[in-house]
C-alpha cells in the first residue's frame, strides 16, 4: 500500500481509566483542550508578528527596542490572572516578540 493509500486513523492517548464512560468523557475534554490549544498557538503566533512589527516601527523611528514599563505591566497582568505560572508565560511571549535581552 502506498503512502497515499494508507487509511486515516486516530491515535488515542490513554485516559488513565478503564471505565468506558469516564474514558469517553476524558476524550471529549481532550478534544476541547486540543481546540483551545490551536486557538492559543494561533494567537501566540499572531502576537509575535504584531510585537515584531511594533519593534521594527519603534526602532526605525529612533525609539528603544522595548518599553520596560509595558513589559512589567504585561508580566503583572499574567501573574494576576494566571497565578504563579503567569509571569513565565508572559516572559515567553515577550521573548518571542522581541527576542532575548542581553
Amino acid at each position: 500500500m502506498s503512502e497515499a493509500q494508507l487509511p486515516d486513523f486516530e491515535v488515542r492517548m490513554p485516559s488513565g481509566t478503564d471505565d468506558p464512560l469516564s474514558d469517553a468523557e476524558i476524550q471529549r475534554y481532550r478534544e476541547e483542550i486540543n481546540r483551545m490549544d490551536r486557538i492559543i498557538l494561533d494567537a501566540a503566533k499572531r502576537r509575535q508578528e504584531i510585537s515584531q512589527a511594533i519593534g521594527r516601527t519603534r526602532m526605525s523611528s529612533g525609539g528603544t527596542r522595548l518599553v520596560h514599563t509595558r513589559e512589567i505591566a504585561i508580566v503583572n497582568q499574567f501573574r494576576d490572572e494566571l497565578g504563579e505560572e503567569g509571569p513565565a508565560i508572559a516572559s515567553a511571549l515577550l521573548r518571542m516578540g522581541r527576542g532575548k535581552l542581553g
